[in-house]
């Protein structure tokens, strides 16, 4: 039985389904995340404030838009942003809505990733070397934009 969920070619793409993805704050904040880590992250290693049945959903939403690829690595359900086909579909559209690193700073993405780090250890229960778990409530997040840490 194939465990990769069905994914829309890029011919298939449809812009107004993309812009519907798109207008909600919690998708948006999901491409931002995969935009700002550069790499395939886990469905429960986002940062969003949703009960896992809504977030699967919202996946499911993105998956179907063709903004994401999703596979599996072990029990895992892995989630890749397809900013390459997308940019060949709908040049500038990604740019719009996600800040670059040139434009944002290095810093957003880096908080990005420590974040979406911290949430991947978390949910396995590790620690990183020489710190304790880390702790949900030292994160904030921002709908439209990516995920920060307090300081």
């Amino acid at each position: 039985m194939e465990r990769t969920p069905p994914h829309p070619e890029k011919e298939q793409f449809d812009l107004q389904r993309v812009l519907e993805a798109l207008v909600d704050p919690v998708r948006r904040s999901i491409v931002t995340q995969l935009d700002a880590a550069g790499e395939d992250i886990a469905c429960g290693a986002f940062d969003i404030a949703v009960s896992k049945s809504t977030a699967t959903h919202h996946f499911k939403v993105l998956r179907e838009a063709g903004l994401i690829r999703q596979h599996y690595v072990g029990t895992s359900r892995m989630n890749a942003l397809r900013r390459t086909e997308m940019d060949q579909a709908f040049p500038g559209l990604l740019d719009a809505i996600t800040p670059r690193v040139a434009e944002a700073g290095a810093n957003v993405a880096s908080a990005a990733r420590d974040t979406v780090s911290a949430r991947r250890l978390q949910s396995q229960g590790i620690a990183a070397a020489g710190e304790q778990a880390p702790d949900p409530g030292g994160v904030s997040r921002q709908l439209d934009g990516p995920v920060v840490r307090r300081s």
